[in-house]
């Protein structure tokens, strides 16, 4: 997203990255970007909270509106809630390789199934 980010605002486009891999996005020189410290994949926020996804999107839409500087970074005054999500994020171990490849393994059966019917 970064690199299409810059492509578009060469071309005149306002641009604003919503991420949470903020490390990442700086390095890439985007324009504008508004990070939420949210677990990798839910920039947004939590999945069916409409408020928390409204207001994130709001606030992206103000900074893309208001940001002067090049390379403007803007942290969302945003929580998930509380920080447990860090201790047991993209977490392998005894206690749920298991279950984690019992997970993958439905995942890959369904995607086969489904590439099957093209």
């Amino acid at each position: 997203m970064s690199l299409v980010s810059r492509h578009l605002e060469a071309q005149g486009i306002t641009t604003i990255v919503v991420g949470s891999a903020r490390d990442i996005v700086e390095e890439c020189g985007v324009a504008r970007m508004l990070f939420v410290d949210f677990p990798l994949g839910n920039p947004c926020g939590k999945p069916s909270d409409r408020d928390m996804q409204q207001s994130i999107v709001s606030l992206a839409l103000d900074v893309a509106a208001t940001a002067i500087a090049p390379r403007t970074t803007v942290q969302a005054p945003v929580r998930w809630g509380t920080d447990d999500w860090r201790a047991a994020y993209m977490r392998v171990d005894d206690s749920n390789i298991a279950a984690l490849r019992a997970s993958g393994e439905k995942r890959r059966a369904a995607q086969a199934a489904d590439s099957g019917k093209s």
